[in-house]
């Protein structure tokens, strides 16, 4: 086992960035909830504690509080902005309100570099994002570094090992803050750097062989970043003892199924079974409009069918375990923080929602991975740019992509429409630049003119948007030479369709799918 971090979250939004940075740093991180008792970190045998930010304030009655042995376990602590402020306040310091906040880029002046500015200029410019200042120092700390509103904007109590920072050294604002992370990492934590992609490759494998033992797994693979990916990963490890499930819906994009067939099937030598269940998905979705029916009957559908080809599977195989490509943010959503309920993970993720009666035990190999990660995973187990880059798509399909009732000549349009765009943004080397581009159905006709006849046909939508995490997203500003091109296509090629148009909001108000 690797060298780890352990991370506390307190409830900051950037809690999973300090994780993320630790491993682009090749140690390994794991994400804690606040609380969690030092016995369990001890039993870990993590080298050393990080307490993350959060937005309470040490002074509210109640605020979240660590538990007071991880400052008795010997091993390296470093506080971040409220992380400093809590260190300081259970160990006899004293905080209160700043007469000042410091929000934004402040210029951090370091007194005395120490193991965590070591190899550092003596000024740097630093993020700050606090409204509590720390106004005493404990017992045996000293300040090493101020800010214009802070003169304990970075404290050590050398002896311990126990640092504490106000500004947050995990932001790409702040100026060579990666570097002190790994001055924490590496010299005062003794870390070792053998967090790499490899390493996971070679620890998994030998993990789900001896899990598995000689049983099966099955996995409903979509043909998505994560299911595939997983699939890749699990079929290394025990070849044919792994069948995955493929259901077409009748709502995937042009060849889609044909597409994954051939790569699963034929490239990778999968065991590879497709449940070709178009009319039933769709004689159930006649006439429905409102998008959360839809995506209500698709999940549904889709849980009913997987359900079958499982129990087809578990009468000729000794099939024990079902596969999923949960990721780490997945799990870490899944635990409440401070009271607070989970957040719910989408209908239709993956084989979310499979009941319980099918009596296999979960197989999840990418349940400590970010989603860069399982993209590096993926390049490294040999899976193709256009699979390991795939853009999200919705798991109701192009389901949530027809706005109104959903007809096969609709979906039809939709999918010849989507193809040529993707086509083009692959042709202008765009595709792998933006987060998303696809088309919408709107049920709407317009009238046009096509050589000397009238026309009256449907609308398609042109859905081009950047973002680096989905939570945000602004249009992308694509070059008017590229979208005449894939206005034109679309409107020759495509019988049904003679007016396209480009959706030029941004998330919020907006959301990135329509439906």
């Amino acid at each position: 086992m690797p060298d780890t971090i352990a991370v506390l979250d307190f409830g900051s939004q950037y809690t999973q960035v300090i994780a993320r940075r630790i491993r682009e740093a090749h140690v390994l991180s794991r994400i804690y909830p606040y609380n969690t008792k030092a016995s369990v970190l001890k039993k870990d045998g993590v080298k050393g504690i990080i307490l993350s930010g959060g937005p309470s304030s040490v002074l509210l009655k109640g605020s979240p509080r660590p538990d007071k042995k991880v400052f008795e376990m010997g091993v390296p602590v470093l506080g971040i902005c409220y992380g400093e402020q809590l260190m300081a306040h259970m160990l006899g310091g004293r905080v209160g309100k700043s007469e000042q906040r410091e929000f934004g880029h402040g210029t951090l002046k370091v007194a005395k570099k120490g193991k965590l500015f070591a190899g550092l200029p003596k000024n740097l410019r630093v993020w700050n994002s606090h409204g509590d200042r720390l106004d005493k120092l404990p017992k045996g700390f000293e300040a090493i570094a101020s800010t214009e509103n802070s003169p304990y904007a970075t404290i050590q109590d050398a002896k311990r090992d126990f640092y504490g920072m106000q500004f947050h050294p995990e932001v790409a604002h702040s100026e060579m803050g990666m570097e002190v992370l790994n001055n924490f990492l590496v010299k005062i934590c003794k870390c070792k750097r053998e967090w790499s992609m490899a390493n996971y490759i070679e620890e998994s494998v030998r993990q789900i062989r001896e899990t598995v033992g000689d049983k099966r797994v099955i996995l409903g693979l979509s043909g998505g970043v994560d299911s595939s990916v997983a699939a890749a990963l699990i079929h290394k490890a025990i070849g044919k003892q792994l069948t995955c499930v493929f259901v077409d819906n009748g709502l995937l994009r042009l060849h889609e199924r044909e597409q994954v067939e051939k790569l699963y099937g034929d490239h990778f030598d999968l065991d590879l079974r497709v449940a070709k269940k178009a009319n039933l998905f769709l004689g159930r979705l006649k006439g429905v409009s409102d998008p959360e029916k839809k995506r209500k009957i698709i999940g549904n559908t889709f849980v009913e069918v997987f359900d079958e080809e499982v129990n087809k599977l578990k009468k000729r195989g000794n099939y024990a375990f079902l596969a999923q490509g949960t990721l780490y943010p997945d799990v870490i959503e899944s635990v409440a923080i401070d009271g607070n309920p989970a957040a719910l993970i989408k209908s239709h993720h993956n084989v979310g929602g499979l009941p319980k009666k099918m009596k296999l035990d979960l197989l999840e190999p990418l349940r400590a991975l970010f989603k860069d990660e399982v993209r590096e995973l993926g390049s490294e187990l040999g899976l193709p740019k256009e699979v390991v880059w795939r853009q999200p798509f919705p798991g109701p399909g192009l389901g949530v992509r027809v706005m109104g009732p959903i007809r096969k000549k609709d979906l039809d349009v939709l999918r010849r429409a989507d193809a040529i765009l993707h086509e083009e943004m692959m042709a202008a080397d765009l595709y792998y630049k933006v987060w998303q581009s696809f088309c919408v159905f709107l049920p709407v006709k317009t009238v046009g003119v096509m050589g000397d006849e009238r026309t009256y046909e449907n609308v398609v939508a042109l859905r081009i948007v950047e973002s680096v995490d989905a939570m945000t997203a602004d249009w992308a500003r694509v070059p008017y030479e590229v979208l005449r091109t894939i206005s034109s296509r679309i409107i020759n090629e495509v019988t049904g369709c003679n007016r396209v148009v480009l959706d030029i909001s941004s998330k919020p108000p907006s959301t990135i799918e329509w439906e």
